[in-house]
């Protein structure tokens, strides 16, 4: 497999540093970004000694609501490498779980900037920067609660800038229809990471255990979920393409195992962590 050239937004912990890992164990050239140069730094200190093969890891700060940054980390990807192949949409923010009406709007600001702007201004730049190579590349825009639709109280937020992503991966199927440049969907499921546990830290009363059991069936942890995600990435993909690690009949025989065997996914510290 050739070597790519793969960015990945808020990649500093939680499933994009999962991944920005597993494309280094693979031989690829990864460049990561998070809010601050402390956290790149340090990402990069970690992420380095798993790179093989002649793979290699760059950061650069970004708020992905902030088009310069955007456009500083594509050139900080193709200044090192070349070009870059993959971007990946993964920087996502939640908020308390809380009806519309109880949100600061702080929350509400920090939600929209992150998830629908931060992946707009994301996919423009790595359109605008792919569509001069010669081999144009592929987008991922990823998935979260709400992208089909459904709906949970307390999640309005978080779950519209979701289904917009929907309606905007949509809207730009067919407005690059033909070229080189591939927008597709990556959904990780749900999994166990700093966002999940603030969901999980602000459930209350009976919704504590039922969110608990929920998770228990669903969720899975970074590690299990990142080899395979990558895996699936660094195949060739047509326009339009989905690669879903929790798809609905592995829900549903999730569920219908629950009934004769317990999956044990949370400690009590990632409950509490929220």
């Amino acid at each position: 497999m050739a070597t790519q050239s793969i960015v990945i937004t808020g990649s500093t912990r939680g499933i994009g540093r999962g991944l920005a890992a597993e494309f280094l164990k693979r031989g690829h050239l990864v460049t990561v970004s998070g809010r601050t140069q402390v956290a790149v730094d340090e990402a990069v200190a970690a992420l380095t000694p798993l790179a093989v093969g002649g793979a290699r890891v760059v950061g650069a700060p970004c708020d992905v609501a902030d088009a310069a940054a955007v456009q500083r980390l594509w050139d900080t990807a193709a200044g090192a490498f070349g070009r870059v192949d993959v971007w990946i949409n993964n920087a996502g923010l939640s908020h308390p779980r809380r009806q519309i009406g109880e949100l600061h709007a702080a929350d509400i600001d920090v939600v929209a900037d992150t998830n629908l702007l931060g992946m707009m201004l994301g996919t423009q730049v790595a359109l605008v920067g792919m569509r001069k190579q010669t081999d144009g590349g592929t987008i991922w825009n990823m998935e979260g609660f709400g992208s089909n639709g459904m709906t949970s109280p307390g999640m309005s937020l978080y779950g519209a800038s979701k289904f917009a992503l929907t309606y905007f991966n949509k809207a730009l199927l067919a407005e690059t229809r033909g070229e080189t440049v591939k927008v597709c969907w990556l959904s990780p499921g749900i999994v166990v990471t700093d966002l999940v546990k603030r969901d999980m830290g602000s459930a209350s009363g009976p919704e504590i255990a039922r969110t608990r059991r929920i998770y228990d069936i669903l969720a899975d942890r970074v590690e299990t979920v990142t080899p395979w995600l990558a895996d699936q990435v660094l195949r060739p993909h047509k326009a339009g393409d989905r690669v879903a690690w929790l798809t609905n009949g592995k829900a549903f025989r999730r569920f219908a195992g629950s009934l004769f065997r317990k999956r044990k996914v949370l400690s009590d510290a990632d409950f509490a962590a929220g």
